[in-house]
């Protein structure tokens, strides 16, 4: 029986304008399994990021519960907050959001280096394993502005994962890129949620949907659809792209 890693419990988000309360998400039950690579898919402004920014702490909701490890995070100092999302979840965005002046390795390092858990040494010998993972050793010294986009998310994922968060979150990191970048970032992502890494990515794109595990449908702020799915094989792309196809149609993608 899978392990459920965060749960949330009727979470709602809403704004209000006019005087009229939008709601971005509508009462949301929704389990996380360790070990899956979870997407979240559904048309544009359906809350598909607002759902993942909440889940991870970075939003506020209005009402319901978020629970990690036994506890209601959405009760959360904001103090509390940035060492569970520094320590427990790890971040991949769009936009890399790399600091543009310092080489890759140091934009690897650094939230490493600000882990007070783990010791300077053990921080350099994960990020070098990491570059190495990532096919990243031999451009380590140089800056973002003289690397390729994909080269860019691969490293924005290496920082991501320098303190091994439980869990891994993800909004749209191949948006931006091209179709060769995209595969390259989608199978060392497949490839770590391969060797147990807690995935939630949020896309728009059925290609990226592939990998993924499991695929919720969110609409209107709530999630109205469920696909389980077996790891990701190549060798079985065509015939999973249908059965994905086949199952956005019926959600009316």
């Amino acid at each position: 029986m899978k392990k459920v890693i965060l749960q949330a419990l009727g979470i709602c988000k809403s704004y209000a304008h006019n005087g009229t309360q939008n709601h971005i998400l509508n009462h949301v039950d929704l389990d996380i399994y360790e070990g899956d690579f979870t997407v979240i898919m559904g048309a544009s402004g359906s809350g598909k990021s607002t759902l993942l920014y909440s889940l991870s702490g970075m939003d506020m909701i209005n009402a319901g519960k978020i629970i990690y490890k036994d506890e209601d995070i959405a009760t959360y100092s904001e103090k509390k907050l940035a060492g569970l999302r520094h320590g427990e979840f790890g971040f991949v965005f769009q936009q890399m959001h790399l600091v543009s002046n310092l080489t890759l390795y140091e934009n690897i390092v650094v939230p490493g280096y600000l882990n007070k858990k783990v010791s300077a040494k053990e921080t350099k010998e994960r990020a070098n394993d990491l570059l190495e993972q990532m096919g990243l050793s031999k451009i380590q010294n140089h800056l973002p502005s003289q690397v390729s986009g994909g080269e860019q998310q691969r490293a924005a994922i290496a920082r991501a994962v320098i303190n091994q968060p439980k869990l891994l979150f993800a909004d749209e990191p191949t948006g931006a890129l091209n179709r060769k970048n995209t595969n390259e970032v989608l199978d060392l992502l497949s490839d770590m949620n391969a060797k147990g890494q807690s995935i939630l990515m949020v896309t728009h794109d059925m290609h990226t949907a592939l990998y993924a595990t499991r695929i919720l449908y969110l609409d209107d702020g709530k999630i109205i659809g469920e696909l389980t799915l077996p790891s990701f094989n190549k060798d079985e792309e065509k015939s999973r792209e249908t059965q994905i196809s086949a199952w956005l149609s019926s959600m009316e993608w």
